[in-house]
């Protein structure tokens, strides 16, 4: 009778073993690991679980005997003094063991960490209620520096104001002597306590505060216990496991507890097959190429079109099945295609991702950009045909469903005429987003019934997306659009959602938003769209105006007939229905006469939309 083997059982470990191991340098992490990823939140709660000695899952490491497998790195903020030999490897268990060090030795940049001891908090009765059902728990201070580089809130360095708050450092619990480091923060902390020999009674008070120091140095040695002896465990694989294998355990345990992104399983990947570090490719993409970023996330944006250049399709399957080796060597390609495609999509007026109408066109323009030579002849027609298929992606159906198979077809076809570069107007058709008759334009009804462009629609966003590129002045300033005051701008009726409602008008469409910077001072109100829009910008005279809505296409004459003081009820709804169709019609008929020459690569202008 065979018996079964019986798989890995967990070891215990203590966190006060762990420091000892992370602060000799003995443990490393895989480089392919993903860097810090918890937030304050995750931190605050991991830390109260310890102090509170509940338990936590295990962690994984991978002993090593002689060479790593792996290329590795320290623990974030963990690099020892002198360097020895490694003997284990982190696979799992990061982000605890990076959180538990970084908070005890206080070296996060925007968070400082803190016991709270209830009864020692000597603020109101009803902010010591705020505490959590426990008696203790931890308290993230968030941190910030003032424009003398001071770190903001001060008190949180103050170990007087600390103890009055009923907050410990929860640096104090950091394994190791510490005992002058305790002795002289409660020192500090209970300065303003001590008795004087003038004051009345002040042997009593002096052994009172005796006691009081004895129970909160009793506090945190009890704490300090519970921290050193708390039990994180873990389960090895042997030193003799093979890279593959190390990897899937990594891959299986990670997917099954916090699921790691197909971005981190490929950079695992990629570090197991040729030793190259993804991560460190990307910090320095993003540098070269920083607009990028804009767009969306860079991780995925460069799977995307690692996997086009490869011939596969932008989706999961492609992007797992794409050759890590030839991935790397198409970098270089890769990242000029992003930037350029980022630049492209600014000289268009789309300048982030909150903006962009869909990200399907990403990756394949940055893709196309292979077949388009930096200058010559040829990048101007190259160029143009890229401005086709965004344009038309913003005002057809063809991405509405199945968006990467069909940005994948659209790419070959795209890639073979820009190859062959002795195309004809004719022979975009091929492109199917470039099909007129299989993806025609949106018409001018069509745009009339296009959302609000706040929210994640294609041809809402497009609709704003012809504004921006026609400059959008601001209202207030006069400023053109742009990727640093797009931050700054809001969407807004211009017929006030107040006045619609009142006559059960929708008013969250398309074409009734501006896309400006209002006043702070707001009011909002059933107002006349004109005394509407007068109250909430710097008004700069009738003509300026005039022309800063024009870039907008909105038609500053149509406003001012767009009066209805004193009407209500049917009264209202029979001059205030017709008169915001109008205003509609002749909008979206300009953003229509746009949209037609965009999508044919041609520029247009306010002045020629104005004719």
């Amino acid at each position: 009778m065979s018996i079964m083997q019986q798989s890995s059982k967990a070891q215990d470990r203590t966190l006060g073993v762990w420091f000892q191991r992370i602060e000799q340098g003995l443990i490393k992490l895989p480089r392919f690991q993903r860097f810090e990823a918890w937030d304050r939140r995750r931190i605050t709660s991991f830390l109260t679980t310890v102090i509170s000695n509940l338990p936590v899952g295990v962690t994984l490491v991978l002993e090593v005997a002689g060479q790593e497998k792996f290329v590795s790195r320290y623990i974030a903020s963990a690099e020892p003094k002198t360097i020895g030999a490694v003997t284990e490897n982190l696979l799992d268990g990061q982000q605890r063991l990076t959180a538990f060090w970084r908070a005890v030795h206080d070296n996060y940049e925007k968070e400082s960490f803190f016991v709270y001891l209830r009864e020692l908090d000597n603020r109101h009765e009803s902010i010591r209620e705020e505490a959590a059902s426990g008696e203790i728990d931890v308290r993230c201070v968030p941190r910030w520096p003032n424009q003398q580089n001071v770190l903001m809130p001060r008190w949180a360095d103050e170990p007087a104001k600390c103890f009055e708050r009923g907050l410990i450092p929860i640096v104090l619990l950091r394994p190791g002597d510490l005992t002058t480091d305790i002795d002289n923060w409660l020192s500090a902390a209970t300065k303003q306590l001590e008795p004087v020999e003038t004051d009345l009674d002040a042997f009593k008070k002096l052994r009172a505060y005796a006691t009081l120091k004895d129970q909160v140095k009793g506090k945190i040695t009890m704490l300090r216990e519970r921290v050193t002896f708390f039990n994180l465990p873990y389960l090895a694989l042997p030193a003799d496991t093979s890279k593959d294998i190390a990897l899937q355990v990594f891959i299986n345990m990670n997917t099954n507890s916090k699921p790691l992104s197909l971005y981190e399983i490929i950079v695992a990947e990629v570090e197991n097959v040729v030793g190259t570090s993804l991560h460190e490719l990307q910090e320095t993409l993003n540098e070269r190429c920083p607009s990028a970023g804009h767009y969306g996330d860079v991780s995925d944006l460069i799977l995307s079109t690692s996997a086009l250049l490869q011939d596969k399709p932008p989706n999961a399957r492609g992007k797992t099945e794409m050759d890590k080796a030839v991935m790397l060597e198409n970098w270089a390609k890769m990242e000029r295609g992003l930037g350029r495609m980022a630049s492209l999509l600014a000289s268009q007026g789309v300048f982030d991702e909150d903006r962009l109408p869909t990200n399907a066109v990403l990756a394949v323009i940055a893709s196309c950009y292979e077949s388009i030579p930096e200058n010559g002849d040829f990048l101007g027609k190259g160029e143009k045909l890229l401005r086709q298929y965004l344009w038309s992606s913003f005002f057809t159906e063809r991405y509405e469903n199945a968006a990467d198979t069909r940005a994948y077809a659209d790419f070959k076809a795209l890639k073979a005429l820009l190859v062959k570069q002795s195309y004809s107007d004719d022979e975009t058709a091929a492109v199917p987003i470039l099909n007129r008759q299989e993806f025609p334009l949106a018409d001018v009804d069509s745009l009339l019934a296009a959302g609000w462009p706040k929210q994640a629609g294609i041809e809402a966003r497009g609709i704003l997306a012809v504004t921006t590129y026609l400059g959008a002045l601001d209202f207030a300033d006069n400023k053109p659009a742009s990727f640093e005051n797009n931050q700054r701008r809001e969407y807004h009726h211009i017929f006030p959602d107040a006045l619609l409602a009142e006559a059960h008008i929708n008013s969250n469409i398309a074409l009734n938003c501006a896309f400006i910077t209002w006043k702070t001072n707001r009011i909002i109100g059933r107002k006349d769209p004109l005394e509407y829009l007068r109250e909430r910008v710097e008004w700069a005279g009738e003509e300026s105006i005039r022309e800063r809505m024009r870039s907008h296409l909105i038609d500053f004459d149509l406003l001012t007939t767009a009066t209805y003081e004193g009407l209500k009820g049917e009264q209202l709804v029979a001059k205030l229905k017709p008169d915001f169709e109008t205003f509609l019609r002749a909008r979206a008929k300009r953003v229509h006469a746009a949209l037609t020459a965009l999508a044919q690569g041609k520029p247009t202008s306010v002045e020629s939309l104005w004719k």
